[in-house]
């Protein structure tokens, strides 16, 4: 090795040791008669100096040579510092250098390299690979690896075997978009990566590894936002012999280990509440239980009045807010303009203040005296002090306005802390989705979920009303993973294509492969598949995913560092027997 030790061990308790270091330098201070430089490394910072006149005019002029960025080995000698740093790990010594060597110059970097930089985002992305030299994008990825060590450990335990499933897989018609890769020996034909290995799994449990887990690449051609990349990681599991009870128990574990292990918090058990009233009560299927401010359905204490806009409505619905009453009317005016907005897509709100003197004001005083704004009140447990805001219109459409406008004034109100963790699992989800414009229904989660037993009845008759063995955890309002317990039998696996639309021939083109495995002994089995960015983000209190992945894509989904996608030659593209018509 060129190095003794790394920029970040060194301690008191190492005073006159002679050291060789090797690392970038982080900054450089010259005061004249003494010289500082910070070197760095991805352990940590180490302070070097040099004085005039008893370091050696060779080697001061060396090092005053340096600049932001060059590569250095030092030799020296441990010495306790004058001034001492309590915020750094190496704060209390410092070397003083005796042999100078630079490794490489650099040139300027685009950006400073330090805690807080001045690079924006896409030219971060550009030069990744001095954005990955700063502290918080390497603890980002400390914790990454941290994170799926602790997995490992974790699965093993348990008697889980980590299999690799194949990358070039057929298209499927579910779910987002595929990613396809043409076949140069077969022209026409193409491959397409996966996005789950969700048949490969299932097709496990029929071979007899009863626990397989895997952390996985997987791939959706899909629009991105903060927390999707169209290359992310999954931690993919399955088990087979095994009820829904078995699979929340096993993996509650798994993320109740990570927590400990990786946070040293202890995650209290999950509830469980369903899909029903995660709608109902939050009007989201991720609620975001580290705060109140749950639905209360208004219909009856407001409709009948005069005020047509509930009068009409099919529901009607409120929040209350603890100690908003104050707010003022700039405010209140934001609020309204906000679920207004086209993604939000309410019409108008309105609003109440119970004031701490018990006087109840609102927005619709023509319509409403106080001893009805009362009733309102006391259906949303209110208090003096707080303020009720309450929509109206179509059921569905109403209670996601309102999930906006609860997770808006949690912000608000400081109530969404990244420090602190509330997990559950959400159950029961119905088993399809109507889809209107194709005038079908589409499986909520995918094509493999199993009804519940007790609903197999409506399948043919109402499927709307069929509830999937289907479970989400949630945590902090995120998905954080999903699964079911598995159909394992051809005959309700051909009624499931069926439901979902599929000719036989269209099934058996797509699925007769795994059809046919259900023939020979294939188990009861279930499993579960966890966004690992995205636990990774929560596990370190981000928004976005994209620094717990080394190398990711931008808003746009391209590599702004190596340019991609982009486009290939014409030797390739006839090779593959494609044409590309020009771009209009």
């Amino acid at each position: 090795m060129l190095r003794t030790h790394t920029c970040g061990e060194l301690r008191i308790k190492d005073v006159q040791q002679r050291v060789t270091l090797t690392g970038w330098v982080q900054r450089q201070r010259d005061k004249g008669s003494l010289l500082w430089i910070d070197l760095r490394d991805r352990y940590g910072i180490t302070q070097l100096f040099l004085e005039e006149g008893k370091s050696a005019p060779k080697l001061l002029e060396t090092a005053r040579a340096v600049g932001r960025e060059y590569v250095v080995r030092v030799t020296g000698i441990v010495v306790e510092r004058m001034s001492k740093n309590d915020k750094m790990p190496t704060g209390d010594i410092e070397i003083k250098v005796e042999e100078f060597d630079i490794l490489n110059p650099s040139k300027v970097p685009p950006f400073t390299i330090e805690e807080n930089t001045d690079g924006g985002d896409d030219l971060r992305m550009k030069y990744r690979y001095l954005d990955l030299r700063r502290a918080p994008v390497r603890d980002s990825l400390l914790l990454r690896h941290q994170m799926s060590q602790q997995t490992r450990a974790y699965m093993d335990s348990l008697g889980f075997i980590e299999v690799e499933t194949p990358v070039l897989i057929k298209s499927t018609p579910e779910g987002a978009r595929d990613f396809v890769v043409p076949s140069r020996i077969h022209h026409g034909e193409f491959y397409a990566l996966p996005q789950s290995p969700q048949t490969f799994k299932q097709l496990l449990m029929v071979s007899g590894f009863d626990r397989y887990y895997q952390i996985v690449r997987c791939f959706r051609d899909e629009d991105l936002r903060a927390d999707r990349q169209p290359e992310f990681t999954q931690i993919d599991c399955e088990m087979a012999f095994v009820t829904r009870e078995d699979i929340l128990h096993t993996f509650e574990g798994l993320i109740r280990h990570l927590f400990k292990k990786v946070k040293g918090y202890d995650l209290p058990a999950l509830p469980h509440m369903s899909y029903a009233d995660a709608m109902k009560n939050y009007g989201s299927d991720k609620p975001d239980t580290r705060f109140g401010m749950t639905f209360t359905e208004l219909n009856s204490q407001t409709q009948g009045k005069g005020f047509q806009v509930f009068d009409s409505a099919e529901l009607v619905v409120g929040i209350s807010v603890p100690g908003a009453a104050g707010y003022t009317r700039k405010q209140l005016d934001e609020l309204t303009e906000f679920v207004k907005r086209p993604q939000v897509g309410a019409k108008g709100l309105v609003w109440v203040r119970y004031e701490e003197s018990g006087t109840l004001k609102s927005s619709v005083d023509k319509f409403y005296d106080e001893a009805a704004l009362k009733t309102w009140a006391a259906a949303c447990s209110a208090k003096p002090g707080d303020l009720l805001l309450v929509l109206a219109g179509p059921t569905d459409a109403t209670r996601k306005a309102l999930s906006e406008l609860r997770l808006l004034m949690g912000s608000q109100l400081g109530l969404r802390d990244k420090n602190t963790f509330s997990a559950l699992w959400v159950i029961d989800f119905p088993l399809f989705e109507w889809d209107e414009d194709a005038k079908r229904f589409n499986a909520m989660h995918h094509p493999f979920t199993s009804p519940k037993h007790e609903d197999l009845h409506l399948l043919d008759k109402d499927p709307a009303k069929v509830r999937a063995n289907a479970y989400d955890m949630v945590i902090n309002g995120s998905e954080v993973g999903g699964g079911s317990i598995r159909i394992h039998d051809r005959p309700t696996q051909q009624l499931m294509f069926s439901k979902l639309g599929f000719t036989e021939e269209e099934a058996r083109k797509q699925f007769g492969f795994l059809m046919e495995a259900f023939e020979f002994g294939a188990p009861p089995h279930g499993g579960i598949a966890f966004g690992f960015d995205r636990l990774c983000a929560i596990f370190g209190g981000a928004e976005s995913i994209r620094d717990f992945i080394a190398f990711p894509k931008n808003n746009a989904g391209k590599d702004m560092m190596i340019d991609t996608p982009s486009t290939i030659s014409q030797d390739q593209l006839n090779e593959l027997a494609l044409s590309i018509k020009p771009a209009k």
